[in-house]
């Protein structure tokens, strides 16, 4: 386990999957962890977890698709714990149609919440990090927006807009000590994954060569190595976690 004592690290959508074995393995590896997402009470389970195993937990209300209440949740932060180290941009969602029945109002959605989210959670950090001359920032992004999906052109293309925020944000921010950094996850067992019928399983394993659905903690730990001293000359990458879905 990496050290990360002491550190001071936010995570958005931390109320589930993912994002909660994020919050759990940061908080492992020393760190103090503020869960953000839209519902308060979808965090205090994962809040009263980690408080049960020894961990330091907050939990912000907070809509990353709008600048001035994610800036906000920085400023209590702050307020709190002095500055932010770590940023997770995890928070996510999907509105899946094919293209002539997608609606505007779920392309927005899934734009404002997924990509718009990542531009205001880096704005909002980027002072408290510049100031410490220091800082990790780690977007979740998905193998589906290096490769696109047939019925999912909004979610493609708000992942897709990731890579390219990563790799400039990450040009800004070196000279300061800041890395960034993207994950793309391939097909991880979430509550999505687990709502599959037996077919559409069978036809996912027959993409990945490791024939096996990632488990959250595999995501974690990559986090947990990203947030870390050990990682400090690595940034503006994208590194897939996929059992070998995409190769190149």
């Amino acid at each position: 386990m990496f050290s990360l004592s002491n550190k001071i690290a936010i995570i958005t959508g931390a109320s589930r999957g993912i994002g909660s074995a994020i919050a759990h393995n940061l908080s492992k590896a020393g760190a103090k962890v503020v869960l953000i997402s839209r519902s308060i009470d979808a965090l205090k389970s994962v809040e009263s977890e980690i408080k049960s195993n020894g961990g330091e937990a907050i939990s912000i209300a907070a809509d990353v698709s709008n600048l001035e209440s994610f800036t906000n949740a920085v400023s209590q932060v702050v307020e709190t714990w002095g500055t932010v180290d770590i940023l997770i941009n995890n928070a996510g969602i999907t509105r899946d149609n094919i293209i002539m029945r997608l609606k505007e109002e779920d392309w927005d959605a899934v734009i404002d919440i997924n990509l718009k989210g990542c531009f205001n959670g880096i704005k909002s950090v980027t002072r408290p990090m510049m100031k410490a001359r220091c800082g990790r920032i780690i977007n979740i992004t998905s193998v589906i927006g290096l490769i696109g999906n047939s019925g999912q052109s909004n979610y493609a293309a708000s992942k897709a807009g990731i890579l390219g925020l990563t790799k400039s944000i990450a040009k800004e921010l070196g000279s300061r000590n800041i890395t960034v950094n993207a994950i793309a996850p391939g097909y991880i067992q979430t509550e999505m994954t687990d709502n599959l019928d037996e077919t559409s399983k069978d036809n996912l394993m027959k993409s990945i060569p490791l024939q096996r659905l990632g488990q959250p903690q595999e995501i974690a730990d990559l986090v947990c190595f990203l947030a870390s001293n050990e990682a400090a000359y690595i940034t503006g990458q994208t590194l897939n976690v996929d059992g070998g879905m995409v190769m190149y």
